[in-house]
């Protein structure tokens, strides 16, 4: 998985997040839809998906994608859409077992930049 560290001009964020320009698939699905999409950004607190036709800010949304060693399912909401290109979800749920699979991986995607 190739990925890049993504610099931001925010500095309110509590997390770092990682650029995947290659994408990671994910299943998203809320009241009366179900898609997959690629994740063009990924962090502990959340992730920007890629569609072309983002569900409206404050959809609640269940997710589910695969990292190494596992599944990773987490309840999100939509925070921010950008019209055609996709929307930023913030992870809202997220089991204990399934956060120590993103932390390890975000680990690894984090040491390979420094």
């Amino acid at each position: 998985m190739q990925c890049v560290p993504e610099q931001s001009g925010r500095n309110t964020r509590r997390y770092p997040r990682i650029s995947l320009p290659k994408g990671m698939p994910v299943s998203w699905y809320g009241a009366d839809l179900q898609l997959f999409s690629p994740v063009k950004t990924l962090g502990m607190g959340g992730l920007f998906i890629s569609t072309p036709n983002p569900p409206p800010v404050g959809t609640e949304l269940r997710m589910a994608f695969e990292v190494p060693g596992g599944s990773v399912r987490a309840g999100a909401i939509v925070r921010n859409i950008a019209p055609a290109e996709g929307f930023g979800a913030e992870f809202t749920r997220i089991a204990l077992g399934d956060k120590i699979l993103l932390q390890k991986l975000m680990n690894r995607l984090l040491r390979d930049f420094v």
